[in-house]
This record gives C-alpha cells, structure tokens and sequence, in this order.
C-alpha cells in the first residue's frame, strides 16, 4: 500500500497543475483578468466566503454524510458477524461488492446532479443512503441485505462528486477550492462524531440497529434539506 501511494504521488507531481494558467488553459466560467492576473470583477473575490449562506447549507449537510456514511462504513463488517451470524470471510466478501457498486457511483449521480440540479441530486442520494441504512437497521431476511449493500454501494462517494461542483455553482470558480475546503473540514467533523456517537449507541442498546437507524434518520433529514438548497446563483 505504501508503495502504491508512493507512485501515486509521483503521478500527480508529474501530472497535476496549480492553475490551469501552467497549461495556458482558462477555467470554464472563469473570471477575466486583465494583463497583470488580476481579476477584472474584484467583487467575486474580495466578498466574505462566510457570509455566504448556501456555503453553510453545503457545510452541514457534508457533516451529516460524514457522520451518517462513516456508521456504515465502520460497523457493517462487525455487525454481520456479531448480529447476523456470518463469517467474517463473507462479511469482508459483501464489503467487497460495495466496493465494486461505489466505482460508479460518483459518476453516475455527478451526472444526474448536472442534468437536474444539486438539490436534487443531493436530495436523491441521501434518500437511497437512508434506506440502505434502514434496511439493515431493521433486521429483514438477507435479500433486503443484497439491496442494502447495493443502494449504499451505487452512491457511496457520489455526495463528495456532488459538493465539489455545487461549492464552483454558488462561489464561482475563483472561490471554489476555498469553500471545498472550509466544507470539508466540517465534513470531517461529522466523520469523528459518527463513529463515537453510533458506539455509545451500540454499547447501551446492546445492538448496532439503533446506530443504523439513526444514520437512517439524519441521511433522510439531509435529503430534506438538500430540497431546500436555493438555486445555484455565484456570486
């Protein structure tokens, strides 16, 4: 694995670019800028990010696909085994499939998300993640755990897809690696939460069902906020 990482640094230190400006290429929708580099609409760079309050809309539902998701994602090989009785051979083997399902996933819904909006895409994906999570919250016969792994699966990273080109419509290209940033710290927040909250849960029930199940509960909250993003409008 470290090897791995090893060359893939070096692809990217070969490959990757800061600007598109290294390439003499301009971003699509970018500012003009005029003969020094400087932006020639100084408005859509000098306002306050944060006081932007879409990008705090963004930020906390990124928190919430981070503390939902990691639940999920921490507990399922565990839960099987303790709860459902399968060996750890087929528990590591069904998380291989979501692996499998999740290559498309931000492709798929990235492209869903251009043709229909963010909100809605967004809106999509935490509904299908509420009820994969529901689905093994609530202990039904092993098919309902196929369709489980495959809802969690087909949009497992599409969220992260979707936010970076929801954070380039509402600050502009200029703005939207900043605001990436500042949402994924937050996002990063609801990745630490997650997990300590869920093993609290399972500690006092005696059961990670209730753990799922309020995964279930915040993904669907979430897909009823991203309806409620206003229209994609940079400033």
């Amino acid at each position: 694995m470290g090897i791995t990482v090893l060359i893939v640094a070096l692809i990217c230190l070969v490959i990757l670019r800061n600007r598109p400006e290294d390439k003499g290429l301009k971003p699509v929708g970018g500012e003009k800028r005029d003969q020094k580099g400087r932006c020639a609409n100084p408005e859509t760079v000098n306002y306050s990010l944060y006081s932007n309050k879409a990008i705090y809309h963004l930020g906390i539902l990124y928190f919430l696909f981070g503390f939902t998701y990691v639940i999920y994602v921490t507990f399922f090989v565990t839960a099987m085994v303790k709860e459902r009785g399968l060996s750890e051979a087929v528990a590591g083997s069904f998380w291989s499939v979501i692996g499998l399902f999740s290559l498309l996933s931000g492709p798929i819904f990235g492209s869903l998300s251009d043709k229909i909006g963010r909100k809605w895409g967004l809106a999509i994906v935490f509904l299908l993640q509420s009820l994969s999570y529901l689905l093994i919250a609530i202990k039904l016969p092993t098919p309902f755990l196929y369709l489980s792994i495959f809802l969690f699966g087909i949009c497992a990273w599409s969220i992260p897809s979707i936010m970076a080109a929801a954070v380039g419509d509402y600050v502009g290209p200029v703005r939207a690696a900043e605001a990436f940033g500042f949402i994924t710290f937050i996002f990063g927040l609801g990745q630490i939460g997650g997990p300590a909250v869920a093993g609290l849960l399972a500690e006092n029930s005696g059961t990670f069902s209730s753990s799922f199940l309020m995964a279930s509960i915040l993904a669907a909250i979430a897909a009823l906020l991203g309806a409620r993003l206003r229209s994609n409008k940079p400033i």
